[in-house]
């Protein structure tokens, strides 16, 4: 937080110039950026609503369900893939003895919050027209996104100075992303896997992101009806803090040699 707030105005200035650069030339420019998840949302919704496969999402209507589920982890996804190769990407400034590259994962963080505030809105459009109308329990969407961005944080801080001498981290994560989707209840519901597996399904921290987004958007739930369930959450994300900058702090004296 003392990062953030000291270099606040550079990170912000540099995270919207990320998120401009990656559509540079294009047409559309960033409006790529937002029709991408719309295009997934509306593919999965086919496959899964339309065509009856994997269709239990209990009273909700399945494209609520979806998209409520998808919002986080594209969010998720998007950071992972973007803050990981923070460093490879900005290499050149890696190098600058002057420059604070602490704040590059953070730049990366930042810049995936676009598109998500994009997609947040398309979430609660569905959920008006379903009937299910903003209230003080969506405000929760915040707290839960920025619970999302600090345990990826922590997690970038990791894979973002491993990759430097690892280059194949980023294949893995890909894999992991892949794998990880069909492991976490975006698709599917959890409330209809047999109660025998729900505990070990749990211990994937996103399953905590994803059951709030639900519970905010339409289940009426606070975060605290979570109960232990946030410690656990928390707990780890402060787990992949440590970590995550103690290995960055171990291996930065050497990222400039190799980059």
């Amino acid at each position: 937080m003392r990062e953030i707030i000291k270099n606040r105005k550079l990170i912000w200035k540099l995270a919207k110039n990320d998120f401009k650069k990656r559509y540079a030339g294009s047409y559309l420019g960033t409006v790529w950026a937002m029709i991408q998840p719309v295009v997934t949302v509306l593919m999965y919704w086919f496959v899964f609503d339309r065509l009856g496969f994997m269709r239990d999402s209990g009273d909700v209507p399945y494209v609520l369900f979806l998209t409520a589920g998808l919002v986080p982890w594209f969010f998720f996804s998007e950071m992972m893939t973007n803050a990981t190769a923070s460093l490879t990407e900005y290499n050149y400034l890696v190098k600058k003895v002057v420059f604070n590259i602490d704040i590059l994962p953070i730049i990366r963080v930042v810049a995936a919050t676009f598109i998500h505030a994009f997609f947040v809105c398309v979430l609660l459009i569905i959920a008006v027209v379903y009937g299910y109308y903003p209230s003080l329990y969506t405000l929760q969407v915040v707290f839960y996104s920025f619970a999302l961005l600090c345990m990826t944080l922590g997690i970038c801080y990791f894979t973002s100075a491993v990759v430097v001498f690892f280059r194949d981290l980023a294949q893995i994560i890909n894999i992991c992303l892949q794998v990880g989707m069909w492991a976490t209840p975006v698709l599917w519901n959890i409330d209809s896997v047999n109660p025998a597996w729900t505990k070990w399904l749990k211990i994937n921290p996103l399953c905590y992101i994803v059951q709030g987004y639900r519970g905010a958007v339409y289940g009426k739930n606070t975060f605290i009806d979570q109960g232990w369930y946030n410690l656990y959450f928390w707990g780890l994300t402060v787990l992949f803090f440590v970590l995550g900058k103690w290995v960055f702090k171990k291996m930065k004296p050497h990222f400039a040699d190799v980059l």
